[in-house]
């Protein structure tokens, strides 16, 4: 026996919008889709949405409101106009932006009465839907837990607290780990690659190697939280010499050495800060201090 699906909105229909969209019909809500250019709107129309003429109607049609623009100030040319249509509606706010935008997103949304949930999507558009893709969620707890169904359906949501910033700030932290990674192992590609070594023969080495990576962040976030670094695996000393061993590597094979060369620097900021003894998690010392410390 099947359960009644709540009504949700979608207002934006670029290729993030319309996937969530679609994801929200196929799982059986009935959705009312706007769009600035409307003939955006018919694949979606032709799978059983509603159409919306204006945003006030899209509105109007569902209690819960999902807004997925460009930026923030297609956001606010959008909603500006018909705010006051929001008066009692939940607003999820999935447009990307800096945590001070999600900041000033929650107050207008409060001045116009509506209850405001930020949100980041940490997948691209094929991959709405998954249950292993991460919504991130912060802002108003109410919202989260009363349309959590609703929001399930694109992806395990998770709430991070009710600071509306923290889902940006999240986002673009995990945004910086995936480029560093990213970034890290296409450079160890290009090494083992000058040896004629295929991407897709070191890959799988270097996946296996991430994941005792996994286990250092493990140890080294209690560390972080504590303010003590003890070094009983490996010391930041011992990490400048092992990073010279790569350096050289990859000079002697032509390959750019700027990432480790960076590595390398921040590695010896951390020593002459008195931490050369210290676990490599004292780097974070460093990282807290801005590029102009010593």
């Amino acid at each position: 026996m099947g359960t009644e699906r709540s009504a949700v909105t979608v207002i934006g229909l670029g290729q993030m919008g319309s996937a969530l969209a679609a994801t929200l019909l196929e799982r059986g809500h009935p959705t009312t889709v706007w769009n600035r250019s409307a003939r955006k709107a018919q694949p979606l129309v032709d799978r059983g949405a509603r159409p919306a003429a204006t945003p006030e109607e899209a509105i109007a049609a569902s209690p819960l409101v999902i807004v997925c623009v460009l930026d923030y100030d297609a956001l606010h040319a959008t909603l500006d106009p018909v705010a006051d249509s929001l008066a009692g509606k939940a607003l999820v706010n999935l447009t990307s932006g800096s945590p001070e935008q999600a900041q000033e997103a929650e107050a207008w949304a409060r001045s116009h009465s509506a209850d405001h949930l930020d949100g980041a999507i940490m997948t691209t558009p094929p991959g709405v839907g998954s249950p292993e893709t991460m919504f991130l969620y912060s802002g108003s707890h109410t919202v989260f837990e009363t349309h959590r169904p609703t929001l399930a359906a694109l992806g395990d949501p998770l709430h991070l607290g009710a600071e509306p910033g923290l889902a940006s700030l999240y986002d673009a932290a995990l945004l910086g780990l995936m480029w560093s990674t990213m970034t890290g192992w296409l450079h160890g590609t290009a090494l083992v690659g000058a040896e004629k070594t295929e991407a897709t023969a070191f890959t799988p080495v270097a996946i296996r190697w991430l994941s005792a990576v996994t286990g250092f962040l493990t140890t080294y976030a209690a560390q972080v939280d504590a303010g003590r670094y003890p070094g009983d695996d490996a010391t930041v000393d011992v990490q400048i010499a092992a990073v010279d061993h790569l350096l050289h590597a990859a000079a002697a094979r032509g390959i750019d050495n700027a990432l480790p060369e960076l590595l390398k620097a921040t590695m010896e900021r951390t020593r002459d800060l008195g931490h050369g003894s210290d676990s490599y998690a004292s780097v974070i010392e460093v990282l807290k201090k801005g590029a102009g410390s010593a």
